[in-house]
């Protein structure tokens, strides 16, 4: 199988972006996606200060939450698998038109979700979403040279999670029906990230600690590993339903074993080399773990319990998944394995943001200072994540 991008580079000296201009950039569309889906997150959270400083005019609840998933976990699930996908498949890359396309509706489903045009919101999402899919499926069935890894039926997973939420959120009959809400919201909220961070994880993870893919030798072992995934998204969706149906404790007990199962088995988590983003990879699966496990026995705070998992879990992860994504592509993947006392404070102000917005969950008269100072710490986490990796998003390895 080809190897993951990025993955198997040495340190090479790394040129700009102009000597192919645009198809340099579509052929790697995780430059733009990781950069826009990181300020994105910085305006999501920034709408609870404004709020409270009452410079806004409405609740943000509900915008901070499509934002913070549509605007910002999409666009680093389109941006790795953008970027990853074709590679996989020995299959061509995506060019300017459609990374122009892809571009516009993410940024046509933020702005229309900022200025309060929700379903517009969320029709742009479906359309991103579906465009990525359509790309990845023309390549993999008509331009393939080998098959993508089985785990990624778990990435697959999650766009059609997405896909099926944000469609029932858009009937006026889920708005009406709490057990149809619930359910979308969890196919939104959590299916279009929880599969893909199994999925992508299962194939990163291992490089990311140091080792190797620990790609299938043979044709048993390749099927092997797609009925372990197929058995980890069959579960991970049915938890969706017994939740949604109130079964909650079977859900989340569901959903947490799921999860921690495939992950133990699939990842081998000797670590070959060490680094400060490394335990921050361990730390953010640990708070996400947390996240799953508690929400269930404090469900009438789940909302706070579960930014455990969106923070610490999902937002973490994707920060060092996708540092480790444009380390690999600036030619210094040795970087990604430095011990750092800034990326140490990078790791803590992850952590400290994950549990200030968890903690009114048992402390409520909290709520508000604490939505104050999570939204502060992710949006300076997020601008310092930025700052760093400035230089390597128009990097790249002259040997690519």
């Amino acid at each position: 199988m080809s190897q993951f991008p990025a993955c198997k580079h040495k340190k090479h000296r790394a040129t700009g972006p102009r000597r192919q201009g645009l198809r340099w950039l579509a052929a790697e569309p995780y430059r733009v996606f990781f950069f826009s889906g990181a300020v994105w997150s910085i305006i999501g959270v920034a709408l609870w200060p404004l709020f409270y400083a009452q410079q806004i005019g409405f609740y943000p609840g509900l915008v901070h939450a499509r934002l913070m998933i549509e605007a910002f976990g999409a666009a680093f699930v389109v941006g790795f698998l953008g970027t990853a996908g074709p590679r996989m498949a020995t299959a061509p890359k995506l060019t300017p038109l459609e990374l122009g396309w892809l571009l516009a509706l993410h940024q046509a489903c933020g702005i229309c979700h900022l200025t309060l045009r929700m379903a517009w919101g969320d029709v742009c999402f479906i359309a991103l979403l579906c465009s990525l899919l359509l790309c990845l499926m023309v390549r993999v069935v008509k331009f393939r040279k080998e098959a993508p890894p089985p785990q990624l039926l778990l990435a697959l997973t999650g766009l059609i999670c997405g896909i099926a939420g944000a469609l029932l959120l858009l009937s006026n009959a889920t708005q009406l029906d709490l057990q149809r809400l619930r359910l979308a919201n969890l196919l939104l909220y959590q299916g279009l990230l929880l599969p893909p961070v199994l999925g992508i994880g299962a194939v990163v993870f291992p490089r990311m600690l140091g080792g190797d893919f620990g790609d299938p030798k043979t044709a048993a072992q390749s099927r092997a590993k797609l009925i372990r995934a197929l058995v980890a998204a069959l579960a991970v969706v049915a938890s969706f339903f017994l939740e949604s149906g109130g079964f909650v404790l079977a859900g989340y007990a569901l959903r947490t074993l799921a999860a921690a199962a495939y992950l133990l088995v699939e990842v081998h988590w000797r670590r070959h080399q060490s680094g400060t983003l490394t335990t921050g990879l361990i730390g953010s699966l640990i708070l996400g773990g947390l996240g799953l496990a508690l929400a269930g026995f404090f469900y009438v705070q789940h909302v706070s319990v579960e930014h455990l998992l969106y923070i610490g879990g999902f937002g973490m992860l994707m920060l060092v998944v996708g540092s480790r994504v444009l380390f690999g592509h600036s030619g210094d993947l040795e970087g990604f394995f430095v011990k750092s006392k800034w990326v140490r404070f990078l790791v803590f102000l992850g952590v400290l943001a994950a549990i200030t917005r968890a903690t009114p969950a048992w402390a409520p008269s909290t709520t508000v200072s604490h939505h104050i100072y999570a939204a502060i710490t992710w949006a300076l986490l997020a601008l310092f994540w930025l700052l760093w990796h400035r230089r390597r998003f128009v990097k790249r390895d002259e040997e690519e």
